[in-house]
């Protein structure tokens, strides 16, 4: 007998519409289950919630006739209790992937294009390979083969959005990403897989990555798509091929003559299509509500479903909350039967039209709950998170499962609407948190408390404030409306937060990034450092983020090994404590880099696989994610984007949470790093980074969360907010203890300095367009890094404009990052100005923006009612006041006033 997990949905949840029916060949039952859903205060997953049903449950009141119960609807008021609990079926559907090699549209260049007719949001992970760079399978393309709407990862490879197709020859469904090239450029070959954003699985060919070779030498291997006659494809597809098969000898030749044979042999086309199959998820219910006998002290209880197929309900009542198993008094419902006197199991009746199955059942009085289970014609039996579904009947006298502070606030009345009473229930907790807010608000507002208490105490209560927002944000953000008994123990009442480790300093800081992408060949880069610690620090910076301290495959430290080797390519172990140690004694904060999403191993398993690591933390697969495409991970599937290069570590493994907290902490008080530069962050559960924020109690920590933008047609929309939206989930999952990379506010400036479209800094409601106009004490805003900028490039602020950019972020909210690059070299000296203006205003991560101009050739803003600034060529001065402005700064196509 299988058992299946079911979690109850904390959303409204419809059954889909699948356009494969069950019986169809496409159509593959898999295991059941229901989509979980967290919802905490404080970290508890809640287990019951009053779900919104997608149709009103059909509440009935059954009458004793001859031969059959007549069953007649009632009024909701009557019911004591109702609840739905979505259940989820896996299936699998089949479609296809589809593959062709043509001429573009000015017939000189060629058009590789990907197609899919599957539903879901697809993604095209891919990159190239180029003629005589052995060994390198992954390379980024040119910059003109890449689409709009892409995003670079990393150095690697490219991330584009299949969109849906113009042709209607693949239905409704049908999406394709078009990529055109130079066949005269020297690609060897592209390489790719697909992604399903919705899922997060990925798809290969053959257990490996799609490769698609322009060159005649690379014509062998299982993954080849667009093989040429003569080595051996298999029936896969309609192919068209001119040429004919090589002889022996090309395959042997050397890179000379590969370079004369491409030359020589003209590319050609082809078409093929394999098969993809995917889960496809289909929601079914199970809702059960229950009301008093109208005429008797007896319950009524009904119960309906509509899974398909013969549904048992195996049942049972409990008299007190032990919920120890009982067989109540008969009368049972017809199709009935006792088994082994410890529980009954009953047959759920067909409705009309054969679509799901009901049934009501009469209970005794002084009954504390019901208790069942479900079993389906599969013999698949459905629980709920391991445990016995529980209804708390009418002559409960419990509230239901809140925590006892809420209960007393809103405990249920004896005929009130459950839902009416958790409704009053979350109101009086969230009163509480509003309260708590006006309550810090008015203590640090008070002369009295201006006098008496530091300016450390009132950044501490201002952090409390946000973190008391971040909760409020949490609860905003979900539907849900109620919990229930077993939702949060006893023991894990609401208590209030003792402890503050919020990581985001003080809100004065000014962050300088310490190096470039080619700061490792210096050899000693921390040495180097060393001798401009104190310059750094009187242009005014606070903050120092150094490059990834650990082992690492790759040269710049973001492909790690053994995270306890701080010996790297920028120096020593003693070196980087003797660095940290002299921006400590300049009054500097120093961060680490560290890279916790992915990690590489040392050793080979027995497939020949690189996933088995070395060093002082030797996890096996275990710490692998399993849906990692590339390294045979045992672990559970991840809680975020797969980073392509390298194994993925699973952060739901408890001994991995362990070893990287212990990690951090080792870092903090060995080397003395103030905080954490976080890479990659998309690639697990924010849930996760506020463990370990929690543990190494960092000063500062921001965060790198970097996807795409929004694009129609090629052209950056304007409104940008659900890119900021990521951005911004990504933090409230960390609880507010980390900021994050403001990429939004980056995006934004460069199209509005490029086109001269600076109406963009503006959004729908007269606020900064980024992260820093929804949340500026989490926002880092930066216009360059060593992935964007130095010699990789990969998204270069415009050119020439670089000193608009950061008049932007060096007087706006938000902590500002400049780049390394920047500060030495011919922008040094209007930086360090702007830097210097920033801290003699007291400008901070807080502080209040009024945009005053927002046009096509012009911004403008005024900061504090203290700081004036103005981008763009067009005409703007300050309006005169009871201010009087004096010009502070100004350069090419920017200015900034000082108010007196």
């Amino acid at each position: 007998m299988s058992t299946i997990t079911i979690e109850p949905l904390f959303h409204h949840c419809r059954r889909e519409t699948s356009r494969f029916s069950h019986g169809s060949k496409q159509f593959k039952p898999c295991s059941w289950s229901c989509f979980p859903k967290k919802f905490d205060f404080h970290g508890r997953k809640t287990f019951f919630c009053d779900f919104k049903p997608h149709r009103r449950p059909l509440l009935v009141r059954a009458i004793s006739a001859p031969g059959k119960a007549a069953v007649e609807a009632f009024e909701s008021s009557d019911v004591f209790f109702k609840e739905t609990f979505p259940l989820k079926q896996t299936s699998v559907v089949e479609g296809k992937i589809f593959i062709r090699l043509d001429h573009g549209k000015n017939k000189q260049d060629w058009q590789f294009t990907v197609g899919c007719d599957l539903p879901g949001k697809w993604i095209l992970h891919w990159g190239v390979s180029y003629v005589d760079d052995v060994g390198n399978e992954w390379d980024q393309p040119p910059s003109g083969m890449i689409p709009p709407g892409s995003v670079r990862i990393k150095d690697y490879a490219i991330e584009t959005p299949f969109k849906k197709s113009s042709s209607s020859l693949g239905g409704d469904t049908f999406q394709e990403v078009k990529i055109d090239f130079d066949p005269k450029s020297s690609i060897a070959a592209i390489n790719f897989v697909l992604k399903d954003e919705e899922t997060g699985s990925w798809y290969q060919h053959r257990a490996r990555d799609f490769k698609v070779p322009l060159v005649d030498y690379l014509q062998e291997g299982g993954n080849i798509v667009g093989r040429r006659k003569g080595f051996g494809l298999g029936q896969l597809s309609n192919m068209f091929f001119k040429a004919e098969a090589l002889d022996s000898k090309d395959q042997e030749s050397n890179t000379e003559s590969r370079d004369t044979e491409q030359e020589n042999r003209p590319l050609e086309g082809f078409y093929e299509e394999l098969p993809l199959a995917k889960e496809v998820v289909v929601c079914n219910s199970v809702s059960v509500s229950v009301r008093k006998h109208p005429d008797t002290a007896k319950s009524l209880l009904y119960m309906e479903t509509d899974l398909s197929g013969e549904v048992v309900v195996h049942w049972g009542v409990c008299r007190d909350d032990a919920k120890n198993w009982e067989v109540p008094a008969s009368p049972y419902p017809p199709n009935t039967v006792i088994f082994k006197d410890k529980a009954l199991r009953t047959v759920l009746e067909a409705k009309e039209g054969g679509i799901g199955s009901f049934k009501v059942f009469t209970l005794e009085e002084g009954l504390e709950g019901f208790l069942f289970v479900l079993r389906q014609n599969d013999n698949s039996w459905l629980n709920c998170m391991g445990n016995d579904f529980y209804i708390r009947l009418p002559s409960s006298t419990i509230a239901s499962g809140l925590p006892k502070q809420v209960q007393a606030e809103g405990a249920e009345t004896p005929g009130k609407p459950a839902e009416e009473n958790e409704i009053s229930s979350l109101s009086a907790y969230t009163d509480g948190i509003i309260s708590e807010i006006r309550n810090l608000v008015s203590d640090i507002s008070s002369d009295k408390s201006q006098k008496t208490k530091s300016k450390e105490a009132q950044e501490s209560i201002l952090q409390e404030i946000e973190k008391l927002a971040a909760e409020a944000y949490s609860i905003f953000r979900s539907s849900v409306s109620t919990f229930v008994e077993e939702g949060v123990a006893e023991s894990e009442a609401l208590l209030p937060t003792v402890k503050i480790s919020s990581g985001t300093g003080t809100g004065f800081e000014i962050l300088c990034q310490g190096f470039n992408w080619e700061s490792h060949k210096v050899g000693r880069w921390y040495m180097e450092l060393k001798d401009k610690a104190r310059e750094l620090s009187s242009l005014g910076f606070t903050v120092i983020w150094l490059p990834p301290p650990t082992e690492s495959v790759s040269e710049q430290g973001y492909m790690p090994t053994d995270l306890y080797n701080l010996n790297s390519r920028y120096g020593t172990m003693e070196e980087l404590k003797e660095i940290v140690m002299i921006f400590h004694e300049v009054g500097m904060k120093v961060l680490g880099d560290v890279v916790l999403n992915h990690r590489c191993a040392q050793y080979q398993n027995q497939n020949g696989v690189w996933n088995v690591f070395g060093g002082r933390l030797n996890w096996d697969d275990r710490a692998i994610v399993a849906d990692d495409p590339h390294f045979q991970g045992r672990g559970n599937k991840s809680s975020g984007d797969n980073f392509h290069a390298a194994p993925n570590i699973d952060h739901s493994q408890d001994f991995v949470r362990k070893d990287i907290k212990e990690w951090l902490c080792w870092l903090r008080k060995e080397i003395g790093y103030d905080g954490w530069r976080l890479d990659y962050v998309r690639g697990f559960w924010g849930g996760y980074l506020k463990d370990y924020l929690d543990a190494s109690e960092p000063y500062f920590a921001v965060g790198e969360y970097w996807d795409s933008l929004g694009y129609t047609y090629g052209e950056m929309d304007h409104n940008q907010d659900g890119h900021r939206q990521r951005i911004v989930d990504w933090i409230n999952a960390t609880n507010g203890t980390a900021g994050a990379f403001d990429v939004t506010t980056k995006g934004i400036l460069h199209s509005a300095l490029e086109r001269c479209e600076y109406w963009r800094l503006s959004d729908e409601k007269g606020k900064p367009p980024g992260v820093v106009g929804w949340w500026p004490s989490r926002a880092v805003t930066f216009i360059e890094n060593h992935d964007t900028g130095s010699t990789q490039g990969h998204w270069r602020f415009p050119g020439g404009k670089e000193i608009q950019g950061y008049a932007y972020i060096l007087t706006h909210p938000g902590t500002p990052s400049v780049f390394y690059d920047h500060i030495f070299s011919h922008y040094g000296s209007e930086i360090g100005s702007l830097i210097s203006l920033r801290n003699r205003n007291k400008i901070h991560c807080r502080s209040r923006v009024q945009i005053t101009k927002a046009e096509r050739d012009v911004y403008a803003a005024i900061i504090d009612e203290k700081v004036a600034v103005k981008i763009g060529p067009g005409h703007y001065e300050p309006p005169s006041g009871p201010q009087r402005w004096s010009r502070a700064v100004e350069g090419r196509d920017y200015k900034v006033w000082e108010a007196s």
